[in-house]
């Protein structure tokens, strides 16, 4: 999982994009070839490791906790000695997270969360480009964790499907509370960006991150600085 948003020219030099293992116990490949899982993208509390404590174990613990609160703790995590001291690893490598979330155990779940959203992806969509909406805030629960905002409407519409299965994934995975979000909730975190410390990392004519921590809150922001574009393409807040 790539830690943090960044922009990477064409034709650009090799870079280090900071990648965190998402599959606790796997140290060999599993192909010879790069391959994505269209419709998965890393539910809130895994990214949230990744992007904020930028710690590899709390990455795997928070898989471990995605994996047990979906009943597939059985599956992650397991390690097996092989022939000369050299780890087994099952040919369908259970442990990875990707793989733990397309099992039909928690895709069963995460349909069920999901699949009002899904079935109705046009009508979302077209109230979406009506609207002008460029992101979404999320609350799962009824306590708001999350905001997506992007640079325009057709960005999150690209981005929608795995977006939605990943705040899904986050809904069945988290206690219920008894906490209600509203509209004016919602809009509050999305406006409130004031933070104690920020981090700011850019590459000249290309991009700027920007990372504010706040008082139970983190911002994450990237802006395009390629020639007549200076905006931002992406801006995630989540709770802490």
């Amino acid at each position: 999982m790539v830690g943090k948003d960044r922009i990477v020219p064409p034709k650009s030099d090799p870079i280090d994009l900071s990648v965190f293992c998402v599959e606790p116990g796997r140290w060999v490949e599993t192909s010879g070839k790069f391959t994505a899982f269209d419709a998965l993208m890393a539910q809130p509390s895994v990214r949230k490791r990744a992007m904020a404590d930028k710690n590899q174990q709390q990455v795997w613990a928070e898989v471990r906790k995605s994996a047990d609160s979906m009943n597939l703790g059985s599956t992650l995590g397991g390690s097996a000695s092989g022939t000369g001291g050299q780890p087994a690893i099952p040919a369908a490598s259970p442990s990875s997270y990707a793989r733990a979330m397309a099992s039909p155990t928690a895709q069963s779940k995460v349909e069920a969360v999901a699949a009002p959203l899904e079935h109705s992806y046009d009508k979302v969509m077209r109230e979406l480009r009506e609207r002008h909406a460029v992101g979404v805030v999320v609350a799962v629960n009824g306590e708001i964790i999350w905001a997506d905002i992007f640079a325009s409407t057709s960005l999150l519409e690209k981005y929608w499907p795995k977006l939605v299965r990943s705040y899904a994934a986050e809904a069945v995975t988290t206690p219920i509370s008894s906490n209600h979000a509203d509209l004016r909730s919602a809009q509050a975190f999305i406006e409130y960006r004031v933070g104690k410390r920020e981090v700011v990392e850019s590459e000249p004519g290309v991009y700027r991150h920007v990372e504010i921590a706040g008082d139970g809150y983190r911002v994450f922001e990237l802006a395009s600085l390629l020639p007549n574009t200076l905006f931002d393409i992406h801006i995630a807040k989540m709770s802490e």
